[in-house]
């Protein structure tokens, strides 16, 4: 298998039949070398950290994969207001957070006029930092104002390339099609896009990650955020397996190879299926973590999944152990936008 990892590593591509021998093995623990070879190439030792504020749980869709859509009763539903999301981000700046990620279900309440309104605050009070949106589906306008009053980067994973197999994970009112719209929106606004996908999701195969990845290179986004699949007790698949660690670090290592230069998340799910997940992550060619700054008080209502990490390492008051955790593994907080190289 080392063969293929070094031609991976040397051309950034391979033929459908070899990714699939390099996911499906157990034996790649040569991968995570390149791929921190690769990283450290471009990045060097940097981690950049990204300020994650949980906007709302209210969403309007009905994914069957996920705790905040709108069938599941028992979800706890909050909004922040306006001033609750500054003060998160006057936290953050404070900690050294130079990338502040808005991100919440897909939510009328926050209108057009209303996400400028925010993003102009922002932007004003923090005129050396990127303002990242993860806000779903929206009309093309609507991007449009959000990058003029100065949105800096978006992310919308696509979860599937697959048209069956995205079907299978969302209602029927919602298409690929028109999810990959928005992406190509978003991306002739001049947006730092952000596309990716689950892990060890339901009925996902082989073939499906080797979609995704045809995918990504034909959009050739700034950033890429997987995670594994993780089930949530009130969903239909609550009783589905979650993905497994050696196969997400699979993934990763083979994105680093094959998108030398993408701003390549550890998320918040590796570390729930792993106390280590997201250290393994950064050794397997990942620079970006995303601490949650979120007000105390809503972070167990932003239930995605299962058992999703909501205190110590993944808050704001646990930066420091953050922190060190990161130079422990040989890895350094670079307090900075942490823009995509080109």
């Amino acid at each position: 298998m080392i063969e293929l990892v070094k031609k991976l590593y040397e051309t950034e591509d391979l033929t459908d039949d070899e990714l699939k021998q390099l996911i499906e093995t157990d034996n790649a623990e040569n991968l995570a070398v390149y791929a921190d070879r690769v990283r450290q190439k471009h990045y060097g030792k940097k981690v950049f950290l990204r300020g994650l504020i949980e906007i709302s749980s209210y969403c309007k869709n009905d994914c069957l994969y996920c705790g905040i859509r709108r069938s599941n009763k028992s979800a706890k539903r909050y909004r922040l207001r306006y001033d609750q999301i500054l003060e998160c981000a006057e936290i953050g700046y404070n900690l050294g957070l130079r990338t502040f990620v808005i991100q919440g279900g897909e939510d009328g309440y926050f209108f057009d006029y209303y996400m400028c309104k925010i993003i102009h605050a922002l932007k004003k009070n923090y005129p050396d930092c990127a303002v990242t949106l993860s806000l779903g589906e929206r009309s093309f306008e609507s991007y449009k104002c959000m990058k003029e009053v100065g949105a800096d980067r978006y992310l919308l994973r696509h979860e599937s390339a697959d048209e069956d197999l995205y079907n299978r994970l969302h209602p029927s009112e919602m298409n690929l099609e028109n999810r990959k719209k928005c992406l190509y929106n978003l991306k002739e606004l001049g947006y730092q896009v952000g596309a990716g996908f689950m892990v060890g999701a339901p009925f996902q195969t082989t073939e499906n990650l080797i979609s995704d990845i045809r995918f990504l290179q034909e959009l050739q986004p700034q950033m890429i955020g997987i995670g594994p699949f993780i089930p949530h007790k009130n969903t239909p698949f609550k009783n589905e397996k979650s993905g497994t660690l050696n196969l997400t670090l699979r993934m990763l290592g083979i994105l680093r190879l094959m998108f030398p230069k993408v701003l390549l998340p550890a998320t918040t799910a590796l570390g729930t299926i792993s106390s280590n997940g997201r250290i393994l992550g950064l050794q397997t060619g990942c620079n970006v973590i995303m601490p949650n700054i979120s007000p105390k008080e809503v972070r167990k209502k932003y239930m995605l999944y299962n058992n999703k990490i909501i205190s110590g390492r993944e808050t704001a008051e646990g930066l420091a152990i953050l922190k060190q955790e990161i130079e422990s593994a040989g890895y350094e907080v670079a307090v900075e936008r942490g823009d995509c190289l080109k």
